[in-house]
């Protein structure tokens, strides 16, 4: 745990996320006794020279607090895109105040789904964010809720996976996408709970290997004014985790919470980094909008698990929704288990004509079977 507390005190580009019970009050005010800290420790770390971007939230509850609103009142979906309308220009406004004491300049980026889910868009937005770092800018993000309802309503089942619900996930997929080192997500109790709901730092998890589901249980769902809870927070660090970045969740509540973490000083629940996925890899496995799923037969997942072959059509079983050609597509074994994401070469309904013809494994003179997925464009999603 030293080594990843020294990783903690050398790591040079950061994102910090700051929840809506961190940044607003309970009438829905801006909580300037818990912003202005946080404020003057990103501007410090950027004098001394570490490259930082802040995922903030807040924007609907200053919304709701400049509008008179009460909290019953934001069960209406367009109400709450309306808070946002309102409450991220308050947002911006309050944090270009603060930062402009510390002669910080900042720029706001929103985001919606498809920033992440398209790749095109993805790229471009890597290399803004890297140029606004570059000039010494700080760029805050926040998910465009004035359009986007993916944070501010319940992802439905199906066939898509969302790339992200809510800031926390948002948060991961900015580190991902710009390799950083840390990531910190700032919220209302002092870190993962051992019991879920104990209030007594004495029973925060100080470090974590490995997420399982014993652990995931222990997460509650979200706070009264965010959308989150822990439950967020520990997809979020699993998935700095498997781009090789250290998280730590910690109390927005202490002024001294970024000092100290950066200071290497044991605070919150530190989530060790496993493995660094790269590039298209990272964008396969957290960021890509999931649009199809093929069930594949035994020998295929043992081809792509252990023999790190391509995805045959011959291996197919089922093809299941509709995919188009360069659609990230869900891997799964015969029990509905996904073992892997790729990307698809051809349409749903192309891969369904050709699954399960054998092709040259049926006979000399067959002809090959085409490849759906190539290994290349294959992430794994489980220890095989």
């Amino acid at each position: 745990m030293e080594a990843e507390r020294q990783k903690l005190r050398a790591a040079r580009r950061l994102v910090i996320k700051v929840g809506t019970t961190t940044v607003t009050g309970a009438e829905g005010e801006l909580c300037r006794e818990r912003v202005e800290p946080i404020v003057r420790s990103i501007a410090e770390l950027m004098k001394a020279g570490r490259q930082v971007v802040l995922v903030s939230s807040g924007a609907v509850g200053l919304g709701r607090g400049w509008l008179g609103l009460h909290r019953s009142r934001l069960d209406d979906l367009v109400t709450k895109q309306a808070c946002a309308a309102v409450g991220q220009s308050l947002l911006m406004d309050a944090y270009k105040s603060l930062f402009a004491q510390w002669e910080i300049k900042i720029a706001q980026v929103l985001l919606t789904e498809e920033d992440f889910t398209n790749w095109r868009r993805y790229s471009n937005l890597r290399e803004t964010m890297e140029k606004l770092i570059g000039f010494g800018v700080l760029p805050i993000v926040n998910e465009n809720d004035t359009v986007s309802t993916a944070e501010l309503e319940s992802v439905a089942a199906g066939s898509r996976t969302a790339a992200f619900s809510d800031n926390d996930r948002l948060a991961a997929l900015v580190m991902s996408g710009l390799e950083g080192d840390a990531l910190v997500l700032l919220t209302n109790v002092d870190g993962l709970l051992r019991n879920g709901v104990s209030e007594s730092s004495a029973d925060v998890i100080p470090v974590v290997e490995e997420i399982t589901p014993e652990l995931k249980a222990l997460a509650a769902g979200p706070s009264a004014s965010g959308r989150g809870g822990m439950k967020t927070k520990l997809e979020a660090a699993e998935i700095a985790m498997n781009c090789g970045g250290t998280t730590v969740i910690a109390n927005g509540n202490d002024p001294r919470a970024l000092e100290r973490i950066f200071a290497g000083e044991k605070v919150g629940t530190a989530f060790l980094p496993a493995r660094r996925m790269r590039g298209k890899r990272r964008w396969i496995a957290y960021a890509a909008d999931v649009r199809g799923r093929v069930v594949v037969d035994a020998g295929a997942h043992r081809a792509i698990t252990q023999g790190k072959a391509s995805l045959l059509a011959s291996g197919i079983v089922r093809v299941e929704n509709h995919f188009a050609p360069m659609d990230v597509v869900s891997i799964v074994d015969s029990e509905g288990r996904e073992f892997a994401r790729g990307i698809a070469n051809c349409a749903s309904g192309d891969a369904e004509k050709s699954s399960g013809r054998k092709g040259a494994r049926g006979g000399r003179d067959a002809a090959p079977s085409a490849v759906l997925v190539t290994r290349d464009n294959i992430v794994l999603m489980q220890k095989s």
